[in-house]
């Protein structure tokens, strides 16, 4: 099982972002994300909207504290990998990191405090210069199943992309 966090998140600055790092997770192959920070029920409803749409099992939900999650999570066996520019090499730790079987992904909004990086089992870079959370959790989590999220299809799905060399074909599915 693989989760996301996504820490601090502020409704009216990062409103876009967030919804793209929920849109990331859930087509990269994690189970769902939690998003701590201010209440954003639209976000929420679009997340799960997309769910709808184009399937899969995926959930969103919000806490108000986010380290309590994380706390939670190590408690019930879980590990911890922060996302961030100032950690570990992807190329060092991904070996390790894919043997987690229970992972939490941390990524953070805004300024992200001392405590995370202390309760995190690995704080990893995808790279040390600043660089968007949306892509780093894309390459995190492409690096941790090893491309494999990427060939499945997801199950309930109401419409699917036919893949095509020029042009968009959007198929409707059969109930």
């Amino acid at each position: 099982m693989v989760i996301v966090l996504r820490l601090g998140h502020r409704k009216i600055r990062d409103q876009r972002l967030t919804t793209h790092v929920c849109l990331v997770a859930r087509a990269f192959g994690a189970d769902g994300i939690i998003i701590d920070g201010e209440e954003d029920r639209r976000l929420i409803e679009s997340v799960q909207k997309v769910v709808q749409k184009w399937g899969g099992v995926f959930f969103a939900r919000q806490t108000p504290k986010g380290a309590r999650e994380i706390e939670k999570w190590k408690r019930e066996g879980g590990k911890i990998a922060h996302l961030t520019m100032y950690g570990e090499r992807m190329r060092d730790v991904a070996a390790v990191v894919r043997q987690e079987k229970k992972l939490m992904v941390v990524v953070g909004a805004e300024k992200v405090h001392g405590e995370i990086y202390r309760l995190a089992d690995y704080n990893v870079a995808i790279g040390n210069q600043p660089h968007s959370e949306a892509a780093a959790l894309a390459i995190f989590l492409d690096r941790y199943f090893e491309g494999e999220e990427l060939e499945g299809e997801f199950k309930e799905a109401r419409v699917r992309i036919k893949p095509n060399k020029c042009g968009k074909s959007v198929v409707k599915c059969e109930s």
